[in-house]
């Protein structure tokens, strides 16, 4: 059964020194005020192979990419403004499977993807496979809002962003040492052709450094952030390295609109993450949002019906973060654990990454 929340922690501003104490669980916003609500990746994140004071790094990170939101929110900002600036925060972080934490594919390269919608319009901006363009969401966004397309691809994507005064970076700006020996040790596994270290990457240390978390955390991690603002628009954003090791070009889910990236002021916006496969297939941002436009179900009890029982019978694993118009506010996800965090105005963040936790 899908994990639910009962009880949640609360991370101040300050984040990396703060306090942890037990707050109600805010699931529906009130009219008229913002809410954000965001995921870093779901996967095997447990508590047995994450070290305080790395769980408090992850707990500051998405405290900060949450509240980087709420700025824009909070001077009257639109919902897509929002979500692109939260979701800047986590491609900057290297904690996180997106922009500078991006796994590795299997030819040691960081291909990103990321997606937008604008709830309100419909329109909404993805890319695959960008190589240079350091902020992938920023890409997304420009291509909703500077382009006649919705989707582009590679080196095309990446000659848009410079086109449009996108800042662009050397590929060695997205290599990272965890990153780079999780693919490694993945590859030694499964007695696959270990790539040339990447050209640029800073000199290999004497030993390798110490495995951080679990090795199954952010292989297929993903980020995203849904908003409404106090307008009442609904957006939602997704941005991701992809799945580690991944070949011949493969795209998951994150870049997709339906898939693991939805929003409409009609029913709901949504952010998916997990084994991309299974989420294009069962088209579960979409999907999500239908139950709750056509059969008038909870926010909740849409994402339990498709994430606890669809996803989970076709034994694909993930979860998704979820917002609607009027302020209900949901998560649900089938793994040991899912970053995750929300915000309502006025109030304080509610955030979770174990199982065990709301």
């Amino acid at each position: 059964m899908l994990n639910r929340c009962l009880l949640t922690v609360c991370i101040s501003v300050a984040g990396l020194a703060s306090a942890q104490q037990p707050v109600a669980l805010i699931t529906q916003a009130p009219a008229g005020k913002w809410a954000v609500v965001m995921h870093g990746g779901a996967g095997v994140i447990e508590r047995s192979s994450m070290t305080p004071e790395r769980d408090l790094a992850y707990r500051a990170g998405m405290d900060a990419a949450i509240h980087a939101a709420a700025k824009v929110l909070d001077a009257n900002g639109t919902a897509v403004n929002a979500v692109e600036a939260g979701l800047q925060v986590l491609e900057d972080n290297p904690l996180f499977n997106a922009g500078k934490g991006a796994v590795f594919t299997a030819d040691g390269r960081n291909e990103l993807d990321a997606a937008i919608m604008d709830g309100k319009t419909m329109k909404a901006g993805t890319v695959a496979g960008v190589t240079r363009t350091k902020n992938p969401i920023s890409l997304a966004k420009a291509v909703m809002e500077k382009s006649q397309f919705v989707m582009l691809s590679g080196s095309g994507a990446d000659q848009f962003a410079a086109s449009v005064g996108l800042a662009q970076v050397d590929p060695s700006y997205f290599f990272t040492e965890a990153r780079w020996e999780s693919l490694v040790r993945q590859l030694k596994e499964e007695g696959r052709p270990i790539p040339p270290r990447p050209a640029g990457a800073p000199p290999a240390p004497e030993k390798p450094i110490a495995q951080l978390e679990g090795p199954d955390a952010h292989r297929w991690g993903t980020t995203g952030i849904v908003v409404r603002d106090r307008a009442g628009n609904i957006a939602a954003g997704t941005t991701t390295g992809g799945t580690q090791a991944k070949r011949f070009g493969r795209i998951g889910d994150s870049p997709i609109i339906g898939a693991g990236t939805y929003a409409s002021n009609q029913s709901c916006g949504v952010s998916a993450t997990g084994i991309g496969e299974y989420f294009i297939r069962l088209t579960v941002a979409r999907t999500i949002c239908a139950l709750v436009e056509y059969k008038g179900m909870r926010l909740q009890a849409a994402i339990d019906e498709v994430i606890g029982g669809q996803l989970t019978a076709m034994k694909g694993d993930g979860g998704a973060i979820a917002m609607t118009p009027n302020g209900q506010i949901a998560w649900g996800f089938n793994t040991p654990g899912m970053f995750r965090a929300r915000l309502v105005e006025g109030g304080a963040v509610q955030m979770g990454i174990y199982k065990d936790e709301p």
